[in-house]
């Protein structure tokens, strides 16, 4: 049985909502009717005109939250908003993640290593994520089950790295794991009933993954919908010692 079968209402927050998996969540979740709140988040209000949409059709379900991770500040206002309509959360989905973006492109050779390229790395893929495990602590303190989980990469696996490459990316993953490994023993203390996770999608067809999607075969290029099912699927069999684990999309560990 599903942990959100044991649980009534669900309450659910998906961050970095506007497009690609995260947007592929909030339509999923929308669809269960177990789920009965969940918070969009997004950092560019005027670009997200189809989270926007979705959230002017369920006003009372989907509730928008501009909020930029890299803002220590912005995530406090939103998680306060939260906390004044709900005390609880149980299921948190942070699909935030930066690969390439205006001339930030993976590395591909120690001679393009850029300091400014490898703090942006970290500061989106690693920092925001523990910044949301700090604000969020309150509202997993609860005795009812819960999950947060975070996309990390396969590619962030220190032990599966055969081919090098990509340093920022790799290595902002690899800090991702950590930090989030660390958090799941500090939350078990203080809300054992959370348990902390970090999922590879596996090469999904979004906008990240599209300038390098020609040698993946087709059968390994999952649909957002597909990869939504898939990761779904894994939360929703996590089991009490799973915490602070990586999973695949397959629900397999992979090595740190």
């Amino acid at each position: 049985m599903s942990f959100i079968d044991e649980i009534n209402p669900v309450n659910a927050l998906i961050v970095g909502a506007s497009q690609g998996i995260g947007l592929g969540f909030v339509k999923k979740l929308l669809q269960d009717c177990r789920i009965a709140k969940i918070y969009a988040t997004s950092r560019q209000p005027k670009s997200d005109s189809e989270l926007i949409a979705l959230a002017d059709e369920c006003p009372e379900r989907l509730i928008y939250l501009e909020i930029d991770i890299t803002d220590e500040l912005q995530i406090i206002e939103a998680v306060q908003k939260i906390h004044t309509q709900v005390d609880k959360l149980h299921l948190v989905v942070n699909c935030v993640g930066l690969l390439h973006e205006d001339t930030l492109q993976p590395e591909k050779s120690l001679r393009q290593i850029n300091s400014e390229n490898l703090l942006r790395y970290f500061q989106i893929n690693s920092i925001g994520a523990v910044l949301l495990a700090k604000h969020l602590l309150p509202l997993f303190r609860h005795g009812e089950r819960s999950v947060f989980a975070t996309i990390s990469a396969k590619l962030g696996s220190i032990g599966d790295n055969q081919l090098g490459g990509w340093y920022g990316y790799r290595a902002s993953k690899a800090a991702l794991n950590m930090l989030m490994r660390t958090a799941a023993i500090e939350y078990k203390r203080s809300c054992p009933k959370a348990l902390i996770v970090t999922l590879h999608p596996g090469t999904t067809d979004t906008r990240l993954s599209r300038p390098f999607q020609r040698n993946v075969p087709a059968e390994k290029l999952f649909s957002v919908e597909r990869t939504v099912t898939q990761l779904l699927a894994v939360i929703e069999q996590l089991q009490e010692g799973d915490s602070g684990q990586f999973f695949s999309w397959d629900g397999s560990r992979l090595p740190w």
